[in-house]
């Protein structure tokens, strides 16, 4: 060979061997970064403003967690929010939680999106700092009409990173009607739900399911059946109420039997149920004279347990006893609070001696939502407003949330999804008089928890933003053709402090659900799973 193509091929290969060098040096920086832009494509300016998970303000943990375990919520764990919403009443009231942005100046918001998947995520619940349980797999969606679950799942509390995942049923493979389930954390720690007609408890810690027990459906046939209510009585009795699917409807989840009601099906009669929390045995039960399709609430009147329980037509007391395990009316308090062609009563809300309920849960083309407010020793005196007036013309009412209160200040919150508004009204505690003190336009299905001090109240909105604006609510909703916020207002007159950017849809009549450290959580029902969600004062210009 001669010695200048000898050359020639060491220099070939000289120069193969640093183009190899250069492309795997380069490669090494250029990777991450063209990795790094990939994900960050879609984010929201939320998402990329945070830039990770948000453990909130650490700090806070304790304090918050002591703060809770000062305030009486018998049954339940003492967590910042360890019942569906927050305590036996539904109260939604938060008042250890904390807001970390400004009441005066402008706030950022800071978001994060869970770290794994949660298709159909129904609520949230928090037991120690760090612990996140999730109830999903039972919304359906445009692109999933039949999810696999329900299930129940544990995650770290700032990432959304899965700890386990258990599930209870496939829908797809059983046939069977799924419908959406509280969440409610036990004082030992255990979790108690339900699916279907079935009473649950799982432990908390690893998942495992410990009990299952049958429940008795009533009149309503087993496949037109769902326990979705259950709230816990301070003897720790689980009471179970069935939310009745119409007779020939075959829709799945609570929207489904929303479109049938809308359609004129009509519901078979719901049935409470008192259970053993330890055992699951069947204590009693007892059969409505109505469809009862919201959530009911546990108090105490005078020295015994009421159930109050909003229903198709009417509002009604009824009693569990401890002492004889039975459950019973009160024929003395009931009342009928519906204008002709308003629907069904959400589950009531307690401002110290009134009883309020929000109207129009399944909408109405003829009248506007009203708030009823009862005295609970004397169901004649009652107070009804309109707080949104009279209904416009070609309107729609929709209104599925229970009205929020907080009842230190006397302030009762009405949404009405379909007038795209949300009211805070006035209750006079004497007399029981309300009057309208703002309106919103604010278009949200979702509960309206209230967060921190009497005298800082934060009040927590959704807020909804159709994807087609001429395109009809409700065909938005059916569809998911939309997207929704979170804003945080004064709760005392509506003023926004902070709002998030808009985000995949909320999962209908749901929560967002406070966390530690001054953390919202965001649950979606066609996104990838939830988002975190945290406010801070905005920096000044340069820092």
């Amino acid at each position: 060979m001669k010695a200048s193509t000898l050359l020639k091929l060491i220099g070939l290969l000289v120069v193969l061997v640093l183009a190899y060098a250069v492309y795997k040096l380069g490669w090494s920086v250029i990777e991450p970064k063209i990795e790094q832009r990939v994900d960050e494509i879609g984010l929201t300016p939320n998402q990329v403003a945070a830039n990770g998970p948000l453990p909130g303000d650490v700090s806070l943990y304790a304090k918050e967690l002591a703060c809770q375990q000062q305030i009486p919520t018998p049954g339940y764990y003492p967590s910042l929010n360890g019942a569906e919403i927050s305590d036996s009443e539904r109260s939604g009231i938060f008042p250890c939680a904390t807001f970390l942005g400004s009441h005066d100046r402008p706030n950022t918001v800071y978001a994060w999106r869970s770290a794994d998947d949660y298709p159909g995520i129904a609520y949230i619940n928090n037991r120690k700092p760090g612990e996140l349980y999730i109830i999903g797999g039972e919304v359906p969606s445009p692109g999933d009409p039949l999810p696999a679950g329900p299930y129940l799942a544990k995650a770290d509390a700032a990432t959304g990173k899965q700890l386990w995942r258990t599930y209870f049923d496939n829908a797809s493979a059983s046939g069977w009607y799924i419908g959406n389930t509280n969440l409610n954390i036990l004082d030992n720690g255990k979790l108690a739900l339900s699916w279907s007609n079935n009473a649950l408890l799982v432990d908390g810690d690893t998942g495992l399911i410990l009990k299952v027990s049958p429940l008795p459906t009533g009149e309503a046939p087993a496949a037109s059946s769902n326990f979705k209510h259950l709230t816990i009585a301070p003897d720790r009795t689980l009471i179970y109420k069935n939310q009745t699917r119409p007779a020939g409807c075959t829709g799945q989840g609570t929207l489904g039997i929303i479109k049938c009601i809308q359609d004129g099906m009509k519901m078979p009669n719901s049935v409470l149920v008192a259970v053993d929390p330890d055992t699951l045995e069947v204590l009693d039960k007892f059969q409505l004279p109505e469809p009862a399709p919201s959530p009911f609430i546990i108090t105490k009147y005078h020295d015994k347990i009421a159930l109050y329980v909003g229903m198709a037509e009417s509002i009604r007391r009824y009693f569990w006893d401890p002492a004889t395990k039975k459950l019973s009316a009160d024929a003395s308090w009931q009342i009928f609070p519906m204008q002709k062609g308003q629907t069904a009563a959400t589950a009531p809300t307690v401002i110290g001696d009134w009883i309020v309920t929000q109207l129009n849960g399944a909408g109405s083309k003829e009248v506007s939502s009203s708030i009823s407010a009862a005295h609970r020793d004397d169901a004649k005196k009652t107070q009804v407003i309109f707080p949104f007036g009279p209904m416009p013309p070609g309107g729609f009412s929709f209104a599925p949330p229970k009205a929020g209160a907080d009842p230190e200040n006397g302030m009762v919150y009405s949404a009405d999804m379909g007038l795209g508004k949300v009211a805070g009204i006035m209750l006079d505690q004497t007399t029981g008089e309300m009057k309208t003190a703002f309106v919103v336009d604010d278009v949200s299905s979702t509960f309206q928890p209230v967060i921190g001090p009497k005298d800082k109240r934060v009040l927590l909105l959704t807020n909804a933003k159709q994807n087609v604006a001429k395109e009809p609510l409700m065909a938005a909703i059916f569809t998911n053709n939309y997207k929704e916020q979170l804003t945080w207002r004064d709760a005392a007159t509506g003023r926004i402090l902070a709002e998030s950017d808009f985000f995949e849809p909320l999962t209908i009549n749901s929560l967002t659900p406070p966390g530690f450290g001054g953390r919202v959580y965001f649950p979606t029902t066609a996104g990838k799973g939830f988002y975190v969600l945290q406010v801070m004062p905005k920096p000044a210009a340069g820092k």
